[in-house]
């Protein structure tokens, strides 16, 4: 029976991607990631929504600055609707000079209108997750997924503005061989990859996915997993671990994003809260990247 997908098509591309050929291939393989991957080699962030004080947005800066950040990162307002008004964060970023490096719009499906609010800020990238779709064709998603990106990747191109798929809890893209071939697929030089460190400990060690992503990680999310709390309270409870305390060997992890020489932001996702608990939060990081 004739499927949407010619599925043994797939299936043989699938084997000689995983024979051995691919893989070194896929492994050296370099990419253009422009302007993150120059200067200091991370420039710490945090989102903006981790920020719990009272304040005016400006205030909320220089909060941010005042204890150590460089810069923020936003949701679209297709996702947070109380969010700041763009225009009104964008002025009060530059007038303060903590910049919004980045939006997240998780999996809307308009990528081209949280390119557009990314290049109100002056914001370098859209995070952008591919949705899982249990109840129908894995194969019928992949590709699906992938034609949505692939439609907004020229216009990403003509913005300068990179589209990047971030690893996250959600079972699709949990291993890095098939992350990477799924990025590559694309063939866009704006489609790369947002490495969350933390998200992947669940299936396998941060270490490695830098390892095979290499030069296409543009950006990471900085956040801890405890496995043994994981495992032994729940999965979820494994987050619940300050920075640097937990089963993630950041020596390591320090050491493989020197070798793709990773330069570009270290954003902290965690839970948020007063100035007290940013201030940890921007002390767990300094001990963890080494600064």
């Amino acid at each position: 029976m004739k499927t949407q997908i010619d599925r043994r098509s797939f299936i043989q591309t699938s084997g000689r991607f995983l024979a051995g050929v691919a893989v070194p291939a896929l492994l050296a393989r370099p990419s253009a990631v422009g302007s993150e991957q120059s200067g200091p080699r991370y420039r710490k962030a945090l989102g903006w929504t981790m920020i719990r004080e009272n304040l005016s947005v400006e205030d909320k800066l220089k909060l941010v600055k005042d204890i150590g950040f460089e810069g923020i990162e936003t949701p679209t307002r297709f996702l947070k609707k109380d969010t700041p008004d763009p225009k009104v964060l964008a002025r009060a970023s530059e007038k303060v000079g903590v910049p919004v490096h980045g939006v997240v719009n998780s999996s809307h499906e308009d990528i081209k209108g949280a390119i557009d609010e990314a290049a109100v800020y002056g914001a370098t990238s859209v995070l952008q997750v591919v949705r899982p779709d249990p109840k129908g064709s894995y194969m019928e998603n992949y590709q699906r997924s992938q034609a949505t990106i692939r439609e907004a990747a020229p216009y990403a191109e003509k913005k300068r503005i990179y589209i990047l798929i971030e690893n996250i809890w959600n079972t699709f893209l949990i291993e890095p061989l098939t992350t990477a071939r799924y990025i590559d697929e694309l063939g866009s030089p704006y489609v790369k990859a947002y490495f969350d460190i933390g998200n992947v400990v669940r299936w396998g060690w941060p270490q490695h996915w830098i390892e095979v992503l290499g030069k296409r990680v543009v950006k990471i999310h900085i956040k801890e997993y405890n496995l043994k709390v994981g495992m032994s309270e729940g999965l979820s409870k494994g987050f619940d671990c300050p920075i640097g305390q937990g089963s993630i060997e950041w020596d390591r992890v320090r050491e493989e994003l020197r070798k793709i020489d990773y330069r570009g932001w270290a954003t902290a996702e965690v839970s948020g809260g007063d100035r007290k608990r940013l201030t940890e939060i921007s002390e767990q990081m300094d001990q963890v990247l080494a600064l």
